[in-house]
């Protein structure tokens, strides 16, 4: 097994990547981690708080040269989590996904290639895949991309990114692609913190269509084990699917956090569908568990315990709803949403 003295995280104030952060801590006591992060309205410094001094903290922007460059320095592997990652977000505005996520992984490929790291990861996601509504098939990693967000379409251009740079220049790289992820941390924005924190306000749940789309919700601990796992022992030039096997609809979803948190059904409200909404992820995580990954945690155990960090973290969660931010936000994509269908029901 590979082992690496000082990894460059990027992203890693943001949800899967501050959890990855302390992954390492707690399995790798030899591993001293330098934390890359812009601060964006997704990235919260308190997600690294307590984690002593293996962890630096850097702040940065990847699309930054000089930012990476001297953030680069002595680093043998590099794991990029940092991307604008909402498909909402980018449906109203594509150009920052664009930047983040195809500029800023060519700058850290350019810089890592420079600085002769052994090893560089790219976190991307199953969405890359689009959608298998229709089928009962699982998506395997020699299947053809074929993203259909703007979001999605960036990840796949990383990625062709990142594979371009192994073959041309030889580099070592690896991809993982994860199937929705869920857990304590995560912004308010994706579907089981912003349906959590709006049941803890007795607020509606707001579920697109008639809530049948279909997710493969794996657990952010287990998300960041396979990452590990992949970082380690995965085949050089290869990609990995790391999935739950468990499939899992939106009105489920909504349902079993309100009987979490003992909340009515009826804060459930059914709103108009966003564009071109994929209906079903699944992805066939068998590559990465031959490597010996295995997901640990069972849905219905993350989404409790998950359920409980944001009842027992209010004053976390209350920051972030508080933004002007995160409010005009909600308020452009959900605003005329909730108005019309509670002007059809009256």
């Amino acid at each position: 097994m590979a082992e690496f003295n000082r990894i460059l995280v990027t992203g890693a104030a943001g949800f899967i990547g501050s959890g990855y952060v302390r992954y390492v801590v707690e399995q790798h006591a030899a591993t001293q981690l330098v934390a890359f992060d812009a601060l964006t309205y997704a990235g919260n410094p308190q997600n690294l708080d307590g984690l002593g001094d293996r962890v630096t903290f850097v702040r940065g922007d990847i699309a930054d040269v000089e930012a990476v460059r001297a953030a680069m320095e002595g680093v043998d592997a590099v794991v990029n989590f940092a991307a604008e990652s909402h498909v909402d977000r980018s449906l109203q505005d594509a150009r920052p996904f664009v930047r983040t996520n195809v500029e800023g992984v060519a700058v850290l490929l350019d810089e890592a290639r420079r600085a002769r790291v052994r090893r560089f990861l790219q976190v991307s996601t199953d969405e890359v895949y689009g959608d298998l509504s229709g089928s009962d098939r699982h998506s395997l990693e020699t299947d053809v991309l074929a993203p259909r967000s703007p979001y999605a379409a960036t990840k796949a251009a990383a990625e062709h990114l990142v594979r371009s740079y192994g073959i041309s220049y030889g580099m070592d790289v690896v991809i993982t692609r994860g199937s929705n992820t869920y857990g304590p941390r995560q912004y308010p924005e994706k579907i089981i913190p912003l349906f959590i924190t709006n049941a803890l306000m007795d607020m509606p749940l707001p579920l697109y269509g008639q809530g049948t789309a279909v997710r493969d919700y794996l657990y952010v601990d287990d998300h960041c084990a396979g990452i590990d796992t992949v970082l380690h022992l995965g085949a050089s030039g290869e990609a990995y699917n790391l999935g739950a096997r468990t499939e899992v609809t939106g009105v489920e979803v909504a349902r079993s956090l309100l009987r979490h948190l003992r909340k009515p059904e009826g804060l459930i409200q059914f709103v108009a569908d966003r564009p071109g909404h994929d209906y079903r992820y699944s992805v066939d995580p068998g590559r990465a568990e031959a490597l010996g990954w295995v997901r640990r945690v069972a849905w219905d155990e993350g989404l409790a315990a998950t359920a409980r960090w944001y009842a027992d973290n209010r004053a976390w969660w209350d920051a972030v709803r508080g933004s002007a931010g995160f409010r005009g936000y909600v308020q452009r994509h959900y605003g005329p949403r909730l108005s019309q269908t509670q002007a059809a029901g009256e």
